[in-house]
């Protein structure tokens, strides 16, 4: 009987995790599957597969998570998504790679010991009233700062001492995401599978549901939204086991990249009846090839 990891975050309370789902479809398949926290002291050589599924405090010490990968895929196991995935997607400026590869994304500065005059050049150049500032390598909107055209001197050196020490992103805030949300698009094996829409909440400006945003499944998404989606898939070097590409409606009526999601994004099981089932079937087939 083959085993599998499904790699998940320690302590799993006020986390929206839906992973389980896919325990049934896979034992269905013969598998044998658990849920191994990524910090944990494990010998990885006793999988098959190990998925990177809701590690979400890897931001914290993205050092250790990255020598956990590796031992992994030191090992007998097969890691997915693969290591030099992870290592391109982890950092947020593959979103200018794609870029050059024609995807649209939502306009991008990226600044290294950002200084105010970086802030104020960036807000000259952005036409939005809000912008956001995150840091280049980060998850479910940690140090992630939504900023007002005008913002003193003094607000913004805070953010400049706590991006100090890191690299970070300059994006607009996209006013479309209170006003219908951010759609992601979920591929399996290069395959769309499910689409849903996610909103804020009210006063608030992210979308995750430990934030207090809302999802609901998208059971006919736009054409132009899925062609996006696939667009963006096509120009990759590999194809993942899983992809969630988030996309925004830009105020020229299309459909541009927020951010592709390799390493350990959300899925969405829970939204699509089919999703489980197509997922352990893409683990099966993939370990079998």
């Amino acid at each position: 009987m083959p085993n599998c990891a499904l790699l998940t975050i320690s302590d799993r309370d006020g986390w929206f995790i839906d992973d389980d789902l896919v325990h049934e479809p896979l034992r269905a398949l013969g598998w044998d599957v658990h849920d191994v926290p990524w910090t944990e002291t494990v010998d990885w050589n006793q999988f098959d597969v190990v998925v990177i599924r809701s590690p979400w405090d890897y931001q914290l010490d993205p050092s250790r998570f990255f020598d956990v990968l590796e031992s992994i895929d030191k090992s007998s196991a097969t890691l997915f998504n693969s290591l030099n995935t992870v290592r391109w997607n982890i950092n947020k400026s593959y979103l200018f790679d794609l870029e050059k590869r024609g995807i649209e994304i939502i306009p991008t500065y990226q600044f290294s010991s950002v200084t105010i005059a970086d802030l104020r050049e960036a807000e000259k150049q952005l036409s939005s009233e809000n912008w956001i500032m995150k840091p280049i390598v980060g998850a479910n909107a940690d140090d992630t700062f939504r900023i007002r055209r005008g913002t003193g001197d003094a607000e913004l050196c805070e953010l400049c001492s706590l991006f100090k020490n890191m690299d970070c992103l300059v994006q607009p805030f996209m006013e479309q995401v209170p006003i219908e949300g951010e759609f992601s698009v979920i591929f399996f094996d290069g395959n769309a599978s499910h689409s849903v829409v996610k909103r804020v909440r009210k006063g608030d400006f992210r979308v995750q549901e430990e934030h207090g945003g809302s999802v609901r499944p998208l059971l006919n998404p736009e054409p132009a939204l899925v062609a996006a989606a696939e667009k963006t898939m096509s120009v990759l070097d590999e194809v993942p086991l899983y992809a969630r590409v988030d996309l925004v409606r830009t105020p020229e009526n299309r459909f541009a990249l927020m951010e592709l999601e390799l390493i350990e994004p959300s899925l969405y099981f829970r939204f699509a009846q089919q999703a489980a089932g197509e997922f352990a079937k893409v683990v099966h087939r993939r370990f079998g090839s």
